[in-house]
């Protein structure tokens, strides 16, 4: 964790509500950092549903095949939550990590061990040492409690600045039914299954598949469309959990997820997607600058997409943001390279509201003092219009600076 707070950070958090039939506790375990909680154990009181999506690395952890395997069943009584160490490229001694953490939960909770729910963040390829987990779960199940989602958030962080916490309401059948969820996330952060951790909670009674097609659909404009230097982690985990509690108020479970009555709270679980991925961007290691690219007059919104990554990923790019240069030359060099059509004849940039290019050269109007100005704020939106068709999209990404190659050359160390 960075000793000072990213530039970009919240000014304030949001108040988070209690979430029924979910509990939490954290603990400092020691397995990497001093001083501070790095295991988070979330508790269902009854057996949850759960969704999840995770990383389309080759070479994922321990933790990330564990989830998967459990997923299939649908049912969630417990989430172990550690950073520090990923259980990443560690082999047997990763999957002994996984099952003897798995087993200490499953019996903190009284529940199976297909019910438990694992995922690990921070250094690759380092054993991770489950004993220490052992110890404390059994008192964190019992210490449990609803009031604690931002320390919550704070457990999972590594070189996180701040916390990352949201919450929404939406209705079912006139039924209020709330969404909370944590995420973290600075570096190593690429779409392809762009969150790191993040692990939402509804108090909604909705079935496992019906909640998988909406995670699996939600994650495409949010996480996936954020990028913090173009890496997929190996540990990329995002769950959404529904302890179905709302159904005392007389919720009618919901069971197919083409049922009208989802719809609001279908809205309001892809903005708290979108408001945590954006959190996770604006602390990018080193980040001063954040970074909104819009690219649109695309052949489809899947080429859109691909132009706009090609344009947040590049170092170029980002370092130019860093140093408030205006440089659309960047712009037009990532159009170029990223496979897709484009027509340099009828390209146009703007930064924020000033047309820097259009016709595919530089505005007639343009003005180095104007853009630049707008190069000196912290957010700075970037639209591209290719003049093609009608595919756009959004991703949002960070400036590159010094900050990040001393955070990352001395990561390990």
């Amino acid at each position: 964790m960075s000793s000072s707070i990213s530039p970009l950070a919240p000014k304030s958090y949001a108040d988070m509500p209690v979430i029924r039939g979910v509990r939490m506790a954290t603990a400092a375990a020691g397995i990497k950092y001093k001083n501070r909680t790095d295991v988070l154990l979330m508790a269902f009181d009854k057996p949850a549903s759960v969704a999840g999506v995770f990383t389309r690395s080759k070479c994922p952890s321990a933790p990330v095949d564990f989830c998967r395997k459990n997923l299939a069943a649908g049912v969630a009584r417990g989430v172990v939550v550690n950073s520090g160490n990923a259980n990443a490229f560690t082999g047997i001694k990763g999957r002994a990590a996984t099952e003897l953490t798995a087993k200490s939960a499953a019996a903190a909770l009284g529940c199976d061990e297909s019910e438990i729910f694992l995922a690990s963040t921070g250094v690759i390829g380092e054993p991770l040492d489950a004993t220490k987990f052992s110890g404390v779960l059994g008192q964190m199940a019992q210490d449990g409690t609803g009031d604690f989602w931002l320390e919550a958030a704070k457990a999972i962080m590594t070189t996180d600045t701040y916390p990352k916490v949201a919450t929404h309401s939406a209705k079912i059948d006139g039924v209020t039914v709330t969404i909370n969820g944590i995420a973290k996330g600075a570096g190593m952060i690429a779409p392809d299954m762009a969150t790191m951790l993040s692990f939402v909670v509804t108090d909604a009674d909705i079935a496992a598949p019906v909640l998988q097609s909406l995670l699996s659909a939600g994650v495409e404009p949010s996480f996936n469309s954020m990028t913090v230097d173009s890496d997929t982690s190996t540990s990329d985990t995002l769950m959404l959990f529904a302890t179905g509690a709302a159904a005392e108020d007389g919720q009618r479970r919901i069971e197919t997820a083409d049922d009208a009555a989802l719809s609001g709270f279908r809205d309001a679980l892809n903005a708290l997607l979108k408001d945590l991925a954006i959190q996770v961007a604006r602390d990018g290691e080193g980040a001063t600058k954040m970074l909104e690219i819009t690219v649109t007059g695309a052949e489809s919104d899947a080429a859109a997409k691909t132009i706009a990554l090609s344009i947040a990923n590049s170092p170029l790019v980002k370092t130019a943001a860093a140093g408030e240069d205006a440089n659309w030359g960047r712009i037009v060099m990532a159009v170029g390279k990223a496979g897709e059509a484009a027509d340099r004849d009828r390209l146009a940039i703007w930064f924020g509201d000033v047309r820097v290019a259009v016709n595919g050269e530089r505005d007639a109007g343009y003005s180095e003092e104007a853009a630049s100005n707008v190069m000196k704020g912290q957010d700075i939106p970037v639209r591209v219009d290719l003049g093609l068709g009608n595919g756009s999209a959004t991703v949002w990404t960070c400036d590159l600076t010094k900050e990040y190659v001393a955070i990352n050359g001395d990561y390990r160390s």
